[in-house]
């Protein structure tokens, strides 16, 4: 297999300089914003799915919310920005910023209508018919009433802070995310009022305290509550002594979340973050969400007093922050859940050797949730305790709050070995979590850098230096996913442990420039952005292009994230117009228009969402016949080729190659129960098995696939 891509002369099987590339009309690209809600669309049928368990169907919901959460705090925030600033600046499928908001709010609005109606009409009336039961506090009994304000003075009243508006009390910071009761306050009958001009209706807000449960108990099962906020309500009015209350109304407000980041003007990348984090929650209001009963007057005040317009406004006919009904899913009810997943260790690791013995002697693909994390936490954690591992150098993007890999580079550290650790501290919700590592690893004598100056490092990279006998010899991780044990039990993720020779050598390189600010311009195999990941790309396209053209069989297969970067869409385009069959499988947002007579129609577009979320990026190519397969951190989006550190590698184990394309990919093609296919108008239809096949589900495929190969 040829994997060098610049110290070798170029032949028909190694792909030269990329081609030149016309970036595709606004007509055959898909918007990224419509096509990321048809993704948590996705997300929301399996919802939907009666064969669900019903557990499963509430973590759904939830997903869902959360998702939109980040949508609007990052991507509607800075559509806002613009629009507010006035960039008409269409993005490239032609839609200005202000048409994008107008268009989201179109998409998004059935959306939540239907979120609302299955768990109002659905998941919690079937929840109650197995025995979980969320009751209004209205419904319950006068003794169950009597409890649950034992509870409201005991364990919440102390900590709630009543916020009334007047000339002397400006309307209050409102926090994002936060639930709050708003109402209308006004003196009760025979109530002196100094100054007179105080008379009168006002308006009030009460926060539901985040550090008290949402849901509140009720009697000793443990499967009946009742709502914090709905307790609040039936007692606010010990909030007010000597003042009239009304109706309590919920509602929530979404803010700008993104942070902007001037690091050729930051001293102390670190220092500058934190001050950013602090600023980030005072980020202006983008989105109001309101219970469906609260009055138009009402929704009308708020609407003002956070600067935002009715476009802004998302009324919900259902219990608000679903995220906070997945304490139900902590429940111990088995039969309501999917059958947990008895993880496997790869069948190389699984005798009593040493790691670094068997990578030694043959590369192990580890393939995640499947294959147990521990095999990547137990690598560094060996190379930590061996006296005769020199150096460990890591990338670290998301690590998790109780990470074993961060501590065992601590020990290692402790234990005198050279370990340098790469904290991205730039890593979204992830920063504040990122911070405290980096103090840590500083303060346990690691090497500790923050980043490239201008670019995220996003890349899954461990190298271990190992001295054996009178050499040195180097052991490579390279991954798709973050080193988060947490995450790695719910992402599907891929993993190579290797020694091959040259992969260890652009590591180490690698290494060299993110911790010296060297300038490496040449990798003997690994594809680096922004260093040659781009055209690296664009050149292996091409060649499928080449070889179609020259007729010979030409195909591709992409396992992605993402598909937006216009120069990449533009050579999938003209290499299927050559001849070249593609396939791709995209989970979330897809630009690319698939389907068009003349243009794409031997380009096929699939997401599988399903029980894991699908992280893993493979690439391969037929290359005719001469078969080459990549795995890496990129998708191909702009900001993964031309914005960020990454590293995407060859697959060089002939034997892995053919697993990952005969097993795995082949796999995800042929899945006809968790696959939709995107259509030319951007919709997308469930994959069905044909008449008389069986269904096939893809993610239950491989849970069988890692007790049987023997890699």
């Amino acid at each position: 297999m040829s994997t060098s891509a610049t110290t070798q002369p170029l032949t028909q099987d190694q792909p030269a300089a990329a081609p030149d590339i016309m970036q595709p009309a606004a007509e055959l690209l898909f918007n990224r914003e419509l096509s990321w809600l048809e993704f948590n669309r996705r997300v929301l049928e399996e919802a939907l799915d009666e064969t669900q368990p019903l557990l499963e169907r509430l973590k759904f919901l939830a997903i869902f919310s959360t998702n939109l959460d980040e949508f609007f705090m990052i991507r509607v925030s800075g559509l806002k920005e613009e629009v507010e600033e006035n960039v008409s600046t269409p993005s490239p499928d032609g839609l200005s910023p202000a048409e994008q908001l107008r268009a989201i709010s179109t998409h998004l609005r059935p959306l939540l209508a239907e979120q609302a109606r299955c768990l109002r009409a659905e998941v919690l009336p079937q929840l109650e018919a197995h025995g979980i039961v969320l009751t209004p506090y209205a419904a319950l009994s006068k003794a169950e009433q009597r409890a649950a304000a034992r509870y409201f003075a005991e364990r919440v009243f102390p900590v709630l802070t009543p916020q009334a508006v007047d000339p002397g009390h400006p309307f209050p910071y409102i926090s994002s995310l936060s639930l709050n009761l708003g109402l209308m306050i006004e003196p009760a009958e025979g109530v002196v009022v100094t100054p007179p001009a105080q008379r009168g209706q006002q308006f009030a807000r009460v926060k539901v305290p985040p550090v008290v449960p949402r849901l509140v108990p009720v009697g000793d099962t443990g499967a009946k509550f009742t709502y914090l906020d709905e307790l609040i309500a039936a007692h606010v009015g010990a909030l007010f002594p000597g003042m009239k209350t009304g109706p309590c109304h919920l509602f929530r407000v979404t803010r700008d979340a993104d942070i902007e980041i001037r690091e050729d003007e930051a001293g102390d990348l670190l220092r500058l973050m934190e001050q950013k984090l602090r600023r980030r929650r005072f980020g202006d209001a983008v989105r109001l969400e309101v219970a469906a009963e609260m009055p138009r007057e009402m929704v009308e005040y708020l609407t003002g007093a956070l600067e935002l317009t009715a476009d802004d406004v998302y009324t919900i006919d259902g219990p608000l922050n679903v995220p906070d009904l997945m304490a139900l899913y902590a429940l111990d009810r088995a039969e309501l859940k999917d059958k947990p997943l008895q993880t496997q260790l790869p069948p190389a690791l699984r005798q009593k050797r040493s790691v670094f013995e068997v990578v030694r002697q043959q590369d192990v693909l580890l393939h995640h949730p499947y294959a147990a994390f521990s095999t990547v936490t137990d690598f560094i954690s060996a190379a930590a305790r061996d006296p005769e591992v020199l150096a460990i150098k890591m990338c670290l993007y998301r690590t998790g709050k109780d990470s074993p890999v961060v501590q065992a580079l601590m020990d290692a550290s402790e234990r005198g070995k050279q370990v340098a650790a790469l904290v991205e501290l730039k890593a979204r919700f992830d920063e504040e979590n990122n911070i405290g590592w980096a103090r840590r690893l500083e303060r346990a004598g690691v090497h500790v850098v923050y980043g490239v100056v201008g670019l995220k490092t996003h890349c899954k990279l461990a190298l271990v230096v190992r001295r054996e006998g009178e050499r040195l010899q180097r052991y490579v991780h390279v991954a798709t996913g973050n080193y988060n044990p947490t995450t790695s039990r719910v992402y599907t993720d891929l993993g190579l442990l290797t020694a091959d020779a040259e992969l260890g050598a652009d590591a180490a390189e690698l290494f060299n420039c993110l911790t010296g600010c060297a300038r490496q311009l040449e990798y003997r195999r690994l594809l680096v952005a922004p260093v040659n990941l781009r055209p690296r790309m664009l050149a292996l396209i091409e060649r499928e292009a080449e070889h179609a053209r020259a007729g010979r069989p030409a195909h591709l297969i992409a396992k992605i994230n993402s598909l937006t970067d216009t120069e990449i869409i533009a050579a999938l385009y003209a290499a299927a117009q050559a001849g070249t069959r593609i396939e791709l499988i995209v989970r979330g947002v897809c630009a690319l228009r698939p389907g068009v007579a003349g243009l794409s129609e031997r380009i096929s577009v699939r997401s599988v969402v399903g029980r894991f979320l699908e992280h893993s990026r493979i690439y391969y190519f037929h290359n005719g016949g001469d078969e080459e397969v990549y795995i890496g951190s990129a998708d191909w989006m702009r900001r993964n080729l031309t914005r960020r550190v990454e590293v995407v590698a060859p697959v060089c184990d002939a034997a892995i190659r053919r697993h990952l394309k005969d097993d795995i990919l082949t796999a995800y093609l042929r899945d006809n129960v968790k696959a939709r296919l995107l259509q030319p108008d951007g919709s997308y239809e469930r994959v069905r098995p044909a008449p008389g096949a069986e269904p096939f589900d893809v993610q239950s495929r491989l849970i069988e696939l890692a007790n049987t190969v023997p890699l």
